[in-house]
């Protein structure tokens, strides 16, 4: 495949599709480009990536860069990972997009080419930086609770009958079930239950068995 074939060839892709040279020219840029990055084919052909994408990598730090070459970008490999690049667009707004690349060798001149496909992933970061914050305030309203915990210990400690049966609680088992495996009836269940109230300041068995996980009784 010449690289007029080529180029028409990536006209027809979805994905933004721009073809480089060794030089770190723009040679091709398609339809799909223009769309996604704003610029035009007449403006950014003949100039290097640095110049119109200014890409910054999850970091924050600068990946695109003035001068750099095929060789530099691809380090001899044929075979490079796809990337999460920030990208500037002809707005001045920046975009997530996943950078696929090709390295491509034109059989008559051994001249390399790299092309790169490009995908809004926008969504996918905004969801990840969402997520990401759900799981920090997670933690902070965790850390809060096990702060409101009194730090007091419980009026007189817990007798192993009262930890066996927060610990039946709290792997789900209810009152009948409980009584029948302690084999105690279910006044006596209650009983206990109300001590155990009294020694951790609770009101009822789920705030028990919360206020003793939190002080590691169980």
């Amino acid at each position: 495949m010449l690289e007029n074939e080529l180029f028409t060839f990536l006209e027809g892709t979805t994905d933004a599709a721009f073809s480089v040279s060794q030089q770190g020219e723009i040679l091709s840029w398609n339809g799909a480009s223009e769309r996604l990055f704003g610029y035009s084919s007449s403006e950014v052909l003949g100039k290097s990536c640095f110049q119109i994408l200014h890409g910054r990598g999850v970091l924050g730090t600068q990946v695109c860069h003035e001068g750099c070459s095929i060789l530099e970008c691809t380090g001899g490999r044929t075979e490079i990972p796809n990337f999460d690049l920030q990208v500037r667009l002809r707005s001045g707004k920046r975009l997530w997009v996943n950078m696929s690349t090709v390295v491509w060798q034109n059989p008559r001149n051994q001249h390399r080419l790299v092309i790169h496909l490009a995908h809004d992933i926008t969504r996918q970061k905004t969801a990840e930086r969402v997520t990401e914050k759900l799981l920090q305030m997670s933690r902070q309203f965790s850390k809060v609770a096990e702060e409101a915990v009194p730090a007091a210990s419980p009026v007189s400690a817990l007798s192993e009958q009262e930890l066996q049966i927060l610990r039946l609680f709290a792997s789900g088992k209810n009152s009948p079930e409980i009584a029948k495996s302690l084999q105690i009836s279910l006044q006596t269940l209650r009983n206990h239950l109300h001590h155990i109230n009294q020694k951790l300041r609770t009101h009822n068995r789920l705030k028990a068995v919360m206020n003793a996980m939190r002080r590691k009784l169980i």
